[in-house]
Parts: C-alpha cells; sequence; structure tokens
C-alpha cells in the first residue's frame, strides 16, 4: 500500500492508547484540536495525565539501542512540561512498520495490534533554550502498556497529592 499517510499514523497512535487505557482501567478522551498540546487525556480513580501522541515507522535509536529519540517541537514541549497543569503531561510515541496493511491482523475471533507505543514524561522538565524542538528520549523500559500506565498514574497522583496510600496502587 506505500507509506501510511499522517492522519493514519495519528489514528493508530490514538487506538493503541485507548485500547491500552481500556485494559488498564482508565478512560480515555481525544481532542479534536490539540491547541493545548494534548491530543488525549486518559482519566482513572479521579487522576487524569494527557498525551500528545506521536506515530513514526522509521525511529531514531540511540547507540545504546534501548532508547528512541523524538524532535519534538517547542510550543509543544512547553505546554506539556508547564508547571501549573492541573494533569501530568507526557509524549507517546507509537512504533509501527511502514506497511500500513501489517498494523492490523483481524480474524474471525480477534484483532491483534502489531505496534508498540513509549512515553516520556515531558511535565516539570527545564525550559528548552535557543531551540525550535527538543530531544526527546523515550527508553524502551517506559513501554505504554499496563505497568507503564500505573507508573504514570503513580506519578500524576503523587504530583499533586504526595505519595499513593498502598491499597490505591
Amino acid at each position: 500500500m506505500g507509506d501510511p499517510a499522517s492522519w493514519q499514523q495519528e489514528q493508530i497512535s490514538l487506538a493503541y492508547l485507548s485500547a491500552v487505557a481500556t485494559r488498564a482501567g482508565a478512560t480515555s478522551a481525544v481532542w479534536n484540536v490539540d491547541k493545548d498540546g494534548v491530543d488525549a487525556t486518559l482519566k482513572r480513580r479521579h487522576i487524569s495525565v494527557e498525551f500528545q501522541m506521536k506515530c513514526t515507522f522509521a525511529p531514531t535509536m540511540l547507540a545504546d539501542g534501548e532508547t528512541y529519540t523524538y524532535d519534538l517541537d517547542i510550543p509543544t514541549y512547553d505546554a506539556l512540561r508547564a508547571q501549573h497543569r492541573s494533569s501530568a503531561g507526557f509524549l507517546g510515541l507509537v512504533v509501527v512498520t511502514r506497511d500500513v496493511d501489517s498494523w492490523l491482523v483481524h480474524d474471525d475471533e480477534s484483532l491483534l495490534m502489531n505496534c508498540s507505543g513509549y512515553y516520556a514524561q515531558i511535565q516539570d522538565l527545564p525550559p528548552a533554550k535557543g531551540q525550535s524542538t527538543r530531544t526527546i528520549h523515550l527508553p524502551k523500559s517506559q513501554r505504554i502498556d499496563l505497568p507503564g500506565l500505573n507508573a504514570i498514574f503513580k506519578y500524576a497522583h503523587e504530583r499533586l497529592f504526595g505519595p499513593m496510600p498502598e491499597e490505591v496502587e
């Protein structure tokens, strides 16, 4: 089918986030305009987090072989890192193959997404000085999956209220 269109990449990244959020017991809402640098908001137990989602079929990897990088534009970076946000800001990166037809495998009993997602906490990072983009590191260990979303929600709770009680974790 050729290279995926940017709208297809945007949609698969949002679908991936929504599917994982559902598994993690969170609801998701997608914004039809990301004027605040936010594509989607996740909410669980009255705590919300916000994501700017990106998708690539040609990810840049650091020499360590364990860390993706993404050059995020400064207006979005600044919006996600702002100190006075009520919801913590994150960058999500979904990695797909170049072949759109391989992104989903669907049969009579299942739908399989052939992609993987990673996150970086942008909240509270320092300002970027004299740059048009900021290189963000997304370690493979920071997957957008159930443990990853648990860590994200824990950070968001502790940012607002201090340590989480054990029964809530």
